[in-house]
């Protein structure tokens, strides 16, 4: 037993070699001994298959060949299960951990937490997390994010100012769950508060490169020049404390400034950042395909295998969007066609919407339409939305009826497209057509989404830090 062990623990790493050893052990009747084996041997066998990344039962098969030897699961055993489980077999899971006493493990219960966020039972996973009898800051940390992943961001704010005692990763979570959930303004004013507890309060705590990421993502995804403004205090805090700009750091930063229109300090970014990653290039392209420099998108994107770089789904995104903004249909349609056989990537929902736009805005709607009707998979609301912008585009509103009642049948709810066939009819002089579609919004109950901030309702004990500089 005690050479299996060794064994296990030299060639952990290698999933191909532990595959080996379990076919080995299958093959010699181990399973079928009277004598219990070893938890470790199974625990080791579970978490090999899990490496694989791939779906399989071969975990849920070697626990139940653990529980039928007669070896008893520990607290490395139910999270290593939990992340292959069916909600089913989870739940059944579940009920083993507090059938043998280890569901009070923190290290447990923060698995089954997460197990139940993925589900989307909320309420589950505060079960779990209140049955807890000493929850520990990484348990919180992770009830928080189960929060902030449920949508729920009254009540991750109300969980996390009840926290005791906090680090880096509460403060981030919560920023990113703000940020996810459109709510901008919110996240900026957490970053700030962060900051002047660092500064003035406590100063143990520090915001860290997860930190900027979040709040970099919510200055660049608000309107105007407000965000804009404050993205740039969040770069000068940058500079300011010499923190070192990363891949992913410069990423956020080309992002806000691309999105803001400011080029010359995207390439200025893209320049400092000492190992560029191909997320570093994708959002670049994306910034010069979005602000009117299409041809430089391009030539980066020619540039990425002379410099090692591999492009991925988002680079083809990122190209093709170039195509299409430039007109560029055959250059695009080719690059289409060449991502199984030249870069071995397959064409994604985001890579067929981003033709269909190509389509559109050369005027090909029929085309577009052909395009569609033959994909391998049913267009989502993304495609169907790019064909209408084509429309509204190019005044067809005939077919943006077509159009419109397809994005009904998918999101009978979003007022976003009552709005363009609304405004593709006062395009045409159709006014009583305008007329009935505003009838038709006020019977179903759809209004045109109106900008809100979380901020006035909920913060309104705190101070004010909004005079923070940062």
């Amino acid at each position: 037993m005690h050479f299996l062990e060794a064994l296990l623990q030299r060639h952990f790493t290698e999933p191909s070699k532990i595959f080996e050893i379990h076919a080995l052990l299958i093959t010699s009747g181990f399973f079928l001994l009277p004598k219990p084996s070893n938890t470790f041997s199974f625990n080791c066998l579970i978490q090999s298959y899990l490496r694989q990344g791939k779906p399989s039962d071969a975990p849920l098969r070697l626990f139940v060949q653990l529980l039928s030897s007669g070896a008893q699961p520990n607290h490395h055993t139910f999270p290593s299960i939990l992340k292959s489980s069916s909600p089913i077999s989870g739940v059944v899971i579940h009920g083993q951990s507090v059938r043998r006493g280890l569901v009070f493990d923190n290290f447990v219960g923060c698995s089954l937490m997460k197990f139940y966020a993925k589900l989307g039972r909320f309420v589950d996973a505060k079960k779990v997390f209140d049955e807890m009898p000493h929850p520990d800051l990484a348990s919180s940390n992770a009830m928080l994010d189960v929060a902030c992943a449920s949508d729920d961001m009254g009540s991750a704010n109300e969980f996390f100012e009840g926290m005791t005692i906090r680090n880096i990763i509460s403060w981030t979570t919560l920023i990113n769950g703000f940020s996810k959930n459109g709510s901008h303004y919110n996240a900026i004013w957490i970053f700030r508060r962060l900051i002047h507890e660092s500064e003035n309060v406590c100063g143990n705590v520090s915001p860290n490169e997860a930190t900027f990421v979040c709040v970099l993502s919510s200055c660049a995804n608000l309107d105007g020049r407000e965000g804009l403004a404050i993205g740039k205090e969040v770069h000068a805090y940058i500079v300011r404390h010499r923190i070192h700009l990363t891949a992913f750091l410069g990423t956020a930063l080309i992002d806000l400034y691309g999105k803001h229109g400011h080029l010359h300090s995207c390439e200025n970014t893209f320049k400092s950042i000492v190992r560029s990653e191909v997320c570093t290039w994708n959002a670049m392209i994306f910034a010069l395909a979005c602000n009117g420099e299409e041809e430089k998108a391009l030539h980066m994107f020619d540039k990425m295998p002379s410099e090692g770089v591999v492009p991925n789904h988002i680079t083809l995104v990122a190209v093709l969007t170039a195509c299409s903004r430039a007109g560029l249909v055959d250059l695009g349609l080719r690059h289409f066609e060449s991502m199984v056989a030249k870069h071995g990537l397959t064409p994604l929902m985001e890579h067929y919407g981003c033709v269909v736009d190509l389509l559109g805005r050369a005027g090909w709607l029929h085309k577009a339409v052909y395009f569609i009707e033959r994909m391998p998979f049913k267009a989502d609301v993304s495609v169907w939305g790019a064909l209408l912008g084509a429309c509204k585009l190019h005044g067809n509103a005939k077919l943006g009826e077509y159009v419109m009642q397809k994005l009904i049948s998918l999101e009978p709810w979003h007022g976003g497209q009552y709005m363009t066939l609304r405004n593709m009819y006062a395009q045409k002089g159709r006014w009583r057509d305008v007329v009935e579609m505003t009838e038709t919004m006020v019977f179903v109950g759809i209004k045109k989404a109106v900008g809100t901030s979380y901020v006035n309702s909920t913060y309104a004990t705190f101070d004010n830090p909004a005079s923070v500089d940062l």
